[in-house]
């Protein structure tokens, strides 16, 4: 194995399949009444987990999480260096957190400590499995032998290449933490408004809505028709899907997906870090399509740095 590959944990990947593929998760951290927590444990229990997260969501839990600083980033990628690896680093899009900076500070700092070393980072330009579909991408151009540069070089050039598509049940949430105002979020509410999420084409990727309808089922079939539109090949791909606390209409995805000839779709609970913005009731889905970068851009953005 030529390199190693490393992932922050907003990539959102089920413990077994992360386990099987050799990846490095370094974990976000969210706090709670003045006690920081792990987002992430690795210790193949995570739908437990956060199960019971967005079930404290939905009864007043207020968790706020943090970016990964420099520090953790270069206290997780010293000993693979140490051990004469290079290392592939892939993080959240980087207009959703500063975590991605954080990841050059540290490239910055390793790439002197461990001279001959290098650490290639990649904005995912994605958040949760959308971010974690590149991640195995990456996992699959190691095992066919690539090298950690071309590897990074194949991944800049494909990361617009993945599309994501999401809504919420609720706004309040993303009033919470400023991606949307209080009023937006009110009349969302009293209006059973449903916002239509993606990620962006922007030279600073984030997330943007380009849409709303009236409801929950229209919102969900609003994300399978943006799937129907800008899916490539669906037939040869792994789908994903990412739900905070409603697995049954995640299922449900699931299946239409596969009737729509997917053969292989991922179904998971969204990573707590992402989740915690968004909101229980999320449900999100990710795919290889159309460069979101050739489509207009869209003029409302959400997605403050942490």
């Amino acid at each position: 194995m030529s390199f190693e590959i490393f992932a922050d944990s907003a990539a959102n990947l089920p413990d077994k399949m992360r386990e099987e593929r050799d990846i490095h998760i370094i974990p976000y951290t969210y706090n709670v009444g003045g006690e920081e927590k792990l987002c992430y444990l690795g210790d193949g229990h995570f739908s437990e987990y956060a199960k019971k997260f967005y079930d404290d969501m939905r009864a007043g839990l207020d968790a706020k999480t943090s970016l990964i600083v420099e520090a953790r980033f270069t206290e997780a990628l010293s000993p693979t260096l140490a051990a004469g690896k290079d290392v592939v680093l892939i993080t959240i899009a980087s207009g959703i957190s500063g975590t991605y900076a954080q990841a050059l500070l540290a490239k910055e700092t390793l790439e002197k400590q461990f001279s001959g070393r290098k650490v290639y980072v990649i904005d995912s330009a994605n958040a949760s499995l959308g971010e974690g579909l590149i991640v195995l991408c990456a996992a699959d151009l190691r095992d066919a032998g690539e090298s950690a540069e071309a590897c990074a070089e194949w991944l800049k050039a494909h990361t617009y290449k993945l599309n994501s598509y999401l809504t919420v049940d609720d706004l309040k949430y993303l009033r919470r933490g400023g991606r949307v105002s209080a009023v937006v979020a009110l009349t969302g509410a009293l209006l059973n408004i449903k916002p239509l999420i993606k990620a962006d084409g922007g030279e600073v990727p984030r997330l943007a809505v380009y849409g709303k309808v009236h409801g929950r089922k229209k919102s969900l079939a609003a994300v399978l028709e943006a799937f129907d539109k800008n899916v490539i090949d669906p037939q040869s791909q792994t789908v994903a899907v990412a739900h905070a606390g409603c697995e049954e209409e995640a299922l449900e995805m699931a299946d239409a997906l596969r009737a729509r000839g997917v053969k292989d779709v991922i179904v998971e609970y969204y990573d707590l870090c992402s989740g915690s913005h968004a909101g229980p009731g999320t449900l999100a889905v990710f795919f290889f399509g159309k460069d979101r970068r050739e489509e207009e851009k869209t003029h409302r953005f959400f997605g403050k740095k942490d």
